[in-house]
C-alpha cells in the first residue's frame, strides 16, 4: 500500500505561511506606530515628523548621529513627582530611620515636622530646609553604601495613592518615546534637578539610561585610601545644583553638545529648553502639561513645588510642543490597563 507522505507537509508548510504572514502584519504594524500608547494628534505626528525627518539621509534636516542628543528632565517628565518628589519620600523615611540616634530633631525644624508628619512646617524653611535634610541623610556614606540604601529603598517603599513601587510609576509614553529615539540614533540622556547619585541607581533598569549619562545634583565626595579598599565618602556639602539655569550648564559640562531634543515639564526646566531651540538646524522641545487630576495630578500655574508658566507663556516663541496628559496619551504607567 503506498503512502501518501507529502500531505503533513502540506499542512505544515501552509501553517508556517499563515504565521508567517501574521508576524509579518503585526511587525508592520508595530514599525507603522513607533508610540501606541499616545493618541494620534498634533503631537505624536510632530515627534514622529521629527525624527523622521532628522535621521533620513538625503533629508535637508538631517542630523548626524553623533550630533543626535535627547536630554529629558526626570521628576514630573519620565515619572511622576507628586504629591512629592519621589527622592523626597526617601529623605523622609532617612529621617525616619535615624531619628533615635538624634532624640534633638524632636524639637528642632525641619526634621520636627517630618517626625510630626507635619510637611508645611518642615519645608517652611524653603530651599536651605530641604538642602539640610539631604545633606544630614546623604552625608557620612561611602557612596556604596548610598547605592545599597536607595535599591533597598525602592524594592520596599511604595507610593502614597497608587501603593505601587516608585521606579513602577514612569511614564509608558515616555518610555516609547526614548526607544524610539535610540532606534533611530539618538542618545538619550537625564538632565535633572534631583540627585545624580539617586538617579544612577536605578535608571538603567527603568528607562534603559545607562549611569553615565544621567546629569544631575551632587554632593561634594572625598576619595578615601585609609580602608582595605578605596572609597568615595559623600560630604555635607553641595557640588552642583542642576536645576534652572544650572541644567545648561550641567549640559555643557556633562555631555559638550547642544541638545536636539528636549523634554521637560516645569519652568525648572526652561533654560535648558531655550538652550536646545536657539540652536541652529532642526530642534525640538516637548513641554508636558499635567492635565489629568483622574490618572496621575493636574498642576501648572499655582504649583508651588513644579510650576509651568513661563513655559506655557514661551510656548510658541520656542515652537515648543505641549503635550497634554489628559488627551495625548492613552495611558499613564506601564501597570495601567
Amino acid at each position: 500500500m503506498k503512502t501518501n507522505i507529502k500531505f503533513p507537509y502540506i499542512l505544515l508548510i501552509a501553517f508556517l505561511l499563515i504565521t508567517s504572514s501574521s508576524y509579518s502584519q503585526q511587525n508592520t504594524k508595530a514599525k507603522a506606530d513607533p508610540l501606541p500608547s499616545w493618541n494620534a494628534g498634533n503631537v505624536k505626528k510632530s515627534i514622529i515628523d521629527f525624527v523622521t525627518k532628522t535621521t533620513k539621509k538625503g533629508s535637508a534636516d538631517f542630523v548626524p548621529v553623533a550630533d543626535r542628543i535627547a536630554c529629558f528632565d526626570n521628576d514630573g517628565t519620565l515619572w511622576t513627582e507628586m504629591p512629592l518628589p519621589f527622592q523626597l519620600f526617601f529623605v523622609i523615611d532617612r529621617i525616619k530611620a535615624m531619628a533615635p540616634q538624634h532624640p534633638e530633631w524632636k524639637n528642632t525644624q525641619p526634621y520636627k515636622g517630618i517626625l510630626e508628619g507635619d510637611m508645611k512646617a518642615a519645608l517652611a524653611g524653603g530651599e536651605k530646609a530641604l538642602g539640610e535634610m539631604i545633606m544630614t541623610t546623604h552625608a557620612g556614606m561611602t557612596t556604596d553604601e548610598f547605592d545599597n540604601t536607595v535599591k533597598e529603598w525602592m524594592a520596599t517603599a511604595t507610593h502614597p495613592k497608587t501603593g505601587k513601587h516608585y521606579n513602577e510609576m514612569v511614564y509608558q509614553p515616555m518610555l516609547e518615546l526614548l526607544y524610539y529615539l535610540r532606534a533611530n540614533g539618538y542618545k538619550t540622556f537625564i538632565v535633572s534637578g534631583g540627585g545624580i547619585d539617586f538617579i544612577r541607581v536605578w535608571a538603567e533598569q527603568a528607562y534603559g539610561i545607562p549611569p553615565y549619562q544621567v546629569v544631575g545634583s551632587s554632593v561634594k565626595v572625598k576619595y578615601d585610601t585609609t580602608g582595605t579598599q578605596p572609597v568615595f565618602i559623600k560630604l555635607a556639602e553641595l557640588n552642583f545644583f542642576d536645576d534652572k539655569l544650572g541644567k545648561p550648564v550641567g549640559i555643557h559640562e556633562h555631555i559638550g553638545k547642544r541638545p536636539v531634543f528636549t523634554a521637560g515639564n516645569s519652568d525648572g526646566d526652561y533654560g535648558m529648553m531655550q538652550y536646545t531651540s536657539t540652536g541652529n538646524g532642526p530642534r525640538f522641545g516637548l513641554y508636558i502639561h499635567h492635565t489629568d487630576a483622574v490618572r496621575e495630578y493636574a498642576y501648572d500655574r499655582e504649583s508651588s513645588l513644579a510650576r509651568l508658566s513661563k513655559g506655557l507663556d514661551d510656548a510658541a516663541k520656542y515652537h515648543w510642543v505641549v503635550v497634554d496628559m489628559k488627551t495625548d496619551w492613552k495611558k499613564i504607567y506601564p501597570f495601567d490597563k
